[in-house]
């Protein structure tokens, strides 16, 4: 009978120890991600523009040039001005 506990409780020992390094390693891929929000924003208006290029809705491109600007001024990496018109 203490041979099967022993079994069970190794068992989950490792699964865990399996979840705490998930978690651990999610963490700091997140802290990695979010440690430059360049990147982040980067990446946020690149989907923003495609999805304006999609459906060519003027308000939103509006919204996008905005967001823009402030990228351009916050960060190194330029991203092109759209045309509106």
């Amino acid at each position: 009978m203490f041979l099967q506990w022993k079994l069970i409780f190794q068992k989950t020992n490792l699964k865990f120890l399996a979840i705490i390094l998930s978690v651990v390693s999610f963490v700091v891929i997140l802290v990695g991600f979010t440690d430059n929000s360049c990147n982040v924003e980067y990446i946020i208006i690149s989907n923003e523009v495609f999805s304006y290029e999609k459906f060519l809705d003027p308000e939103l491109c509006e919204n996008i040039l905005e967001k823009i600007d402030l990228h351009n001024e916050e960060c190194s990496s330029q991203i092109e001005i759209l045309d509106c018109g």
